[in-house]
């Protein structure tokens, strides 16, 4: 039967040298000639000559040596023909081809990229980059990273109070006196004067056609995730308060440790040689995110949560998150978002391989669902803003989000509207000239007041 590693002709043809060439560039194989589709000898005319012209044909044209054998079954004569995985990319006229199942592909552009790296026993991240040096890395970025690893104790003070270009040599991201791809991601305030697509697009839709608003997180990839974290935790992501006791508590419908962990993965293992930057769709009930990579062949989606190996594909750029503390390097990653996730009852995330990348799903926890309702109830109630005062909409917006947690601050308020701060005031202070609020006196826990008669 045919497979990945066999294949069966009933005829030679010259033709078939691309199914050697496949088999040399992939994990080797066998060509039988003289068998037909179903596995049955039907035999070759001439083998004595094939026997001559087979091998010659196979060293002319792609510089291989194969083994042919001329067998014999019931009389009939038929080839086998056995090819080894060559350590080197194999051409035939020019044109590179790779074995997939049991078919033949041709490669050609990124995939023949990928496939040079492999055969070479080299990985995308590791390929230096010219014309970089590390007096142009993003001292903001290397500051994080000191301070990440050393607050993580995986690297000690001594092995960080070195100048830059010991502590990226030290880490292994540079190739002689080049840095390589690894260290221009990590720490190169614009990674994608290299690598487009080497950044984070973040929206929130209203539903799956209409977005509200939406951002973009460049620079370097270290930074990117501490930027992407707090700005989906602080404007895209409502935070329903409750209270125990007298306590007040904020629900988030995902755990934001088990989404960083998500993030992480898909920074680590993202295919930068798509143009596609990694998108998160939020809705105010779910998070969809989306990585142009794919998983190890060794890790089908449902192991995920399971043991299994650490595999990254960019392992250079996974040992700078590792030493600073970020990623594990035993795939535990998936088991912390687990523990997450059970800490705080929350649902845990369905990873899928559907939209031609790695999609986490994120769904509200039911105990986030509860309270949404909870509030929801109480924000169809209408606010009681006496009839001569005349806001605009922006200020309505403004007093209800005040209503509704009254230790808002005009900064986070500015955040989630998109506007300027001071504008914001400005709009509080003609709330406060209408005699709908004030604050109390405390600077460092104070609240709003809602004034009589402007209540729900």
């Amino acid at each position: 039967m045919e497979s990945q590693n066999i294949e069966y002709k009933k005829t030679w043809r010259d033709e078939y040298l691309k199914w050697i060439c496949a088999f040399a560039n992939t994990e080797g194989g066998k060509l039988y000639i003289g068998i037909d589709d179903n596995g049955n000898v039907c035999g070759v005319d001439d083998p004595h000559k094939l026997s001559e012209d087979i091998p010659n044909k196979i060293r002319n044209t792609m510089g291989l040596i194969c083994t042919v054998n001329l067998l014999n079954k019931n009389g009939l004569d038929y080839f086998e023909i056995i090819t080894e995985k060559y350590p080197f990319p194999v051409s035939y006229h020019g044109k590179y081809y790779r074995r997939t199942g049991s078919t033949m592909q041709e490669v050609s552009g990124v995939e023949l990229d990928k496939m040079i790296l492999s055969v070479q026993g080299r990985t995308w991240d590791s390929i230096p980059v010219p014309h970089i040096s590390v007096d142009d890395l993003e001292n903001d970025a290397i500051r994080l990273f000191k301070k990440k690893a050393l607050d993580s104790g995986r690297l000690d003070e001594a092995a960080l109070n070195v100048s830059s270009k010991t502590l990226i040599q030290n880490l292994h991201i540079t190739e002689g006196e080049y840095l390589t791809r690894a260290c221009m991601l990590a720490f190169h305030p614009d990674p994608e004067k290299w690598v487009t697509g080497a950044y984070i697009k973040v929206a929130y839709f209203e539903n799956d056609a209409d977005i509200l608003y939406q951002d973009e997180i460049h620079g370097p990839l270290i930074l990117q995730v501490e930027k992407t974290m707090d700005l989906i935790y602080s404007k895209y992501m409502k935070a329903l308060i409750s209270y125990d006791d007298i306590y007040r508590k904020e629900t988030f419908f995902f755990p934001r440790a088990a989404f960083r962990e998500l993030l992480l993965n898909a920074v680590i293992h993202k295919d930068y040689l798509s143009t596609t930057p990694i998108q998160i769709r939020i809705y105010k009930d779910k998070i969809r995110l989306w990585n142009d990579g794919a998983l190890p062949k060794e890790v089908p989606v449902e192991d995920l949560f399971k043991e299994h190996v650490s595999k990254p594909c960019n392992p250079n750029l996974a040992n700078v998150f590792f030493k600073c503390g970020m990623i594990e390097s035993w795939a535990r990653g998936f088991n912390k978002i687990k523990r997450y996730c059970e800490e705080e009852n929350a649902k845990l995330p369905v990873i899928d391989l559907s939209l031609g990348g790695v999609t986490a799903r994120c769904f509200a926890s039911d105990k986030y669902l509860a309270l949404m309702n909870e509030h929801q109830e109480t924000e169809n109630v209408p606010l009681n803003v006496p009839l001569n005062v005349l806001l605009t909409e922006r200020q309505k917006t403004i007093f209800e989000m005040i209503v509704n947690d009254n230790t808002i601050t005009a900064a986070i308020i500015a955040d989630k509207l998109g506007k300027n701060e001071k504008t914001i005031k400005r709009d509080i202070d003609e709330l406060k000239k209408q005699n709908l609020l004030k604050h109390s006196d405390s600077r460092n826990n104070g609240y709003w007041i809602i004034l009589s008669g402007a209540e729900k």
